[in-house]
């Protein structure tokens, strides 16, 4: 019985290699390819693969709130972020939104058949670099960020994916308002974009899994 695979990554070149060197091997079967999150979401919920491969950093909706959503709607069908970097918020993020492996995509093609189909027998895969982290994860837990009551409404309206001027008019309050409240998040979580400040809420559920970035 051969594993049916969907690849999600939004560069065409990545997709074409993964389905050529992935394509050699009898006991895998790529099903279909996407280029962004939404995609993704469409073609899982249709097709139903045994495994997706998904790159985090897509566009429309990005590689962890669709792993959350895949993995919602179908429990069955096993997700593997393939991305170019360890970051903690991605890597966290990923688990929390039910990835079952992590890997880097300089990975050799062999390992990446294997993993593919160790997690479609049911194990969780994640590279060296990544269970490293975990284990100093574990070492020291992360400590909470404490935002004010408006800050956080203000970070959930952002997770949802609503612009300055839609939060404004949603809280009741002006632009520039907005703006500072953004930077205080910013400079509380320690990141530096509206899109990690989401990431690293989800990772210390701060906002839902599944919100929007």
């Amino acid at each position: 019985m051969t594993i049916r695979i969907l690849i999600v990554d939004d560069h065409s070149v990545v997709r074409e290699g993964l389905r050529i060197f992935l394509g050699r091997d009898s006991e895998l079967e790529i099903v279909d390819e996407a280029a962004d999150g939404a995609e993704a979401i469409e073609k899982a919920r249709r097709l139903r693969p045994d495994v997706v491969l998904m790159d985090l950093l897509i566009p429309v909706i990005d590689g962890i709130s669709a792993t959350s959503i895949i993995r919602r709607e179908s429990p069955e069908t096993r997700v593997i972020a393939l991305t170019s970097v360890v970051d903690s918020a991605l890597v966290t993020g990923s688990i929390r939104a039910g990835a079952v492996g992590y890997l880097l995509k300089d990975a050799q093609a062999n390992e990446l058949r294997t993993v593919i189909k160790a997690v479609a027998a049911g194990q969780v895969q994640f590279s060296p670099q990544v269970s490293s982290y975990l284990l100093r994860e574990l070492q020291e837990p992360v400590k909470p960020t404490t935002l004010t009551d408006r800050e956080a409404q203000v970070l959930n309206l952002l997770a949802q994916g609503k612009s300055n001027k839609e939060i404004a008019s949603y809280l009741q309050i002006a632009e520039d308002t907005v703006k500072s409240h953004i930077r205080h998040i910013l400079t509380k979580l320690g990141v530096q974009s509206r899109t990690q400040a989401v990431i690293l809420a989800i990772r210390q559920g701060l906002v839902a899994s599944e919100a929007r970035i």
